[in-house]
């Protein structure tokens, strides 16, 4: 919905080789871990949040390859954990009502001090939202998404076994 990302990319390398070079890997992002196991079709990016007290909203990650016409085609989905999807889903249906209560006051006429404060405060807690989401959630979603970029390029078998995404 919301808050899933999907990057398509080709590679010239194959996707056993690929594969060789994701499974298995851990990358730190945030002094967070992340490891990347193999399912069945797909590679999955999961956070090692166990030890974690503070709320985070974290992105879990699939990375899908098929092989076609020599180059392997890379598809990076980042969808939200299930645990961390309730908090977000309120704020956008409170802003959601607010901005709906907001514009029926507006074509009613009456308080215009109030439609406009109902206003102004759906679109300020929105932007703090949306801002925090930026250099949280979406800043893991961008950095996973490099680290595969940067595994799956042919310059990346010479420094297959180095990490990458230190942030």
């Amino acid at each position: 919905m919301f808050f899933t990302k999907t990057h398509i990319f080709q590679s010239p390398v194959t996707k056993d080789d690929l594969k060789n070079r994701l499974i298995g890997n851990h990358v730190k992002i945030h002094d967070l871990d992340f490891e990347i196991i193999e399912n069945e079709h797909q590679l999955s990016i999961i956070p090692h949040a166990e030890q974690i007290n503070e709320i985070k909203t974290l992105p879990v990650t699939s990375v899908v390859m098929s092989e076609a016409g020599g180059k392997t085609r890379v598809v990076i989905t980042s969808k939200m954990r299930q645990l961390d999807s309730g908090g977000p889903m309120l704020i956008l249906i409170f802003c959601s009502l607010m901005l709906i209560a907001s514009a029926v006051l507006f074509q009613l006429g009456n308080e215009p001090a109030i439609t406009f404060t109902l206003l102004g405060i759906s679109v300020l807690i929105f932007t703090v939202f949306w801002i925090r989401l930026e250099m949280g959630y979406f800043d893991y979603v961008r950095k996973i998404r490099a680290y595969v970029k940067s595994k799956v390029s042919p310059q990346a078998a010479t420094t297959a076994g180095m990490p990458m995404a230190q942030a």
